[in-house]
Formats: C-alpha cells, sequence, structure tokens
C-alpha cells in the first residue's frame, strides 16, 4: 500500500503542473483578449470621432447649399420670363415702322 502512495505521487505531481500550465496558457490567452479588445475600443471611438466631425460638417454644408438655393430662388422670381421678354420684343417689332418714321 505504502509502494500505491508512492507510485501515485509523482503522478499528481505531473497533473498539478499540467493544470497551473493550462492556468497560465489561459490568463495568457485572457489578456491577449483584453488586449485586443482595448485597442479595438480604442480605434472605434477614434473613427466615431470622424464620423461625427463629418456628419457636422455634412450638416454645416446642407445648411450653407439651403441658403444659396433660397437666394437662388429669391433671384429667379424677380426676373422677367421668357415668354413675357418675347412679347414685349414683338410688341417692339411692331412699333418700329413708327419710329422709323
Amino acid at each position: 500500500m505504502a509502494d500505491e502512495n508512492i507510485s501515485m505521487v509523482p503522478d499528481v505531481g505531473i497533473k498539478v503542473r499540467d493544470l497551473e500550465e493550462r492556468q497560465r496558457l489561459m490568463r495568457d490567452k485572457l489578456s491577449l483578449i483584453g488586449k485586443n479588445f482595448i485597442d479595438l475600443k480604442g480605434e472605434i471611438e477614434k473613427e466615431a470621432s470622424n464620423i461625427k466631425v463629418d456628419v457636422s460638417q455634412l450638416k454645416s454644408d446642407i445648411i450653407k447649399i439651403k441658403a444659396l438655393i433660397t437666394r437662388v430662388t429669391e433671384e429667379l422670381e424677380n426676373k422677367a420670363k421668357k415668354s413675357d421678354v418675347e412679347l414685349v420684343a414683338k410688341q417692339l417689332k411692331m412699333f418700329q415702322p413708327l419710329i422709323n418714321q
């Protein structure tokens, strides 16, 4: 019986070392996963910040475009229509013989 206990001690020691090695590998993997997560989080935050800047610029550009369209529309409302100009041109042609006399 004493021989059995002695032969089990090396097996237990080997199993303990194996378990410790597995635990160390798991800790290393978890540490690597945590580092990768932190790096990825930083990249995502940077990209989100860039997107916010782009959206802000797009909003500003849209406001400028709206203002420009409003000004163009107001200017066009104040201009004569082509049909009105053609009508005046025809009327001037009708009166031109009177002016030449």
